[in-house]
């Protein structure tokens, strides 16, 4: 059986990074990835990677889905790594004042519902024998419990929301799945166009590359198990408050 892993968000650094490590992975027998660009920007060229492009509407989305047809192997990976957090409109809300409807809805869509759209379209194919690992880049200040600052309102809800939605259709994986393993994955502030502007304040260290980053995903979902209840981990591995 060929083992397929799926890069959603692949011209994104961190998608870039994924899939460079998963060309060099010898389990994975073909990579497929998905963006807005003709190939990944920041990803090398590799026999085993095939393209397809979205423009991240639903019309896109399922066309991209029936385009992978299950008798064409077993998805053991899938990667969504689509986020927002600001544009040359839209800025991080530090009080309440800066609220725009527009921008929420903007942050939403994006972070929240784009995500869980492809994940609704590719859970039919997810089912086999084979075990599937699905991890979802969420952030730490989508946690409720963890909230210590405040601000940033879009953000931290549109994470909240993705982190609720990805509890909920892990538990209704575990019935109609049982092969599928799925996660919230917090990567840390990453060195990528997201977090150029707020890099200031990072801690000595604690600035990762996106290599690091996919090092550090692969290597934790090669770890989990089915049967695993923990869903959210940061890139060290450790649980993260819900």
């Amino acid at each position: 059986m060929v083992n397929i892993a799926i890069v959603i968000g692949a011209g994104s650094s961190i998608g870039g990074s994924l899939i460079n490590e998963l060309a060099r992975d010898e389990s994975v027998d073909r990579i497929v990835a998905v963006g807005r660009t003709a190939y990944p920007e920041h990803a090398e060229h590799s026999d085993k990677v095939s393209y397809l492009r979205s423009d991240y509407s639903e019309e896109s989305i399922s066309a991209v889905c029936t385009e992978l047809e299950p008798g064409k192997g077993s998805i053991t990976r899938l990667i969504i790594c689509n986020g927002i957090l600001h544009t040359d409109e839209i800025s991080p809300e530090k009080r309440l004042e800066d609220i725009s409807a527009s921008s929420m809805r903007e942050i939403l869509n994006v972070n929240t519902v784009i995500p869980l759209l492809w994940l609704a379209k590719l859970a039919p194919l997810l089912k086999s024998k084979s075990t599937c690992r699905v991890a979802i880049l969420s952030a730490r200040v989508g946690s409720i419990e963890d909230n210590r600052t405040g601000g940033w309102y879009s953000y931290r809800a549109s994470k909240a929301a993705l982190n609720m939605l990805i509890k909920t259709a892990a538990i209704e994986l575990r019935r109609r799945a049982p092969n599928v393993k799925l996660i919230a994955f917090h990567p840390g502030t990453t060195d990528t166009r997201l977090s150029k502007p707020f890099q200031r304040s990072v801690p000595e260290g604690k600035l990762f590359t996106p290599e690091f980053v996919a090092k550090a995903l692969l290597g934790l979902l090669r770890t989990l198990e089915p049967d695993t209840e923990q869903e959210f981990f940061d890139w060290d591995g450790q649980p993260v408050p819900w």
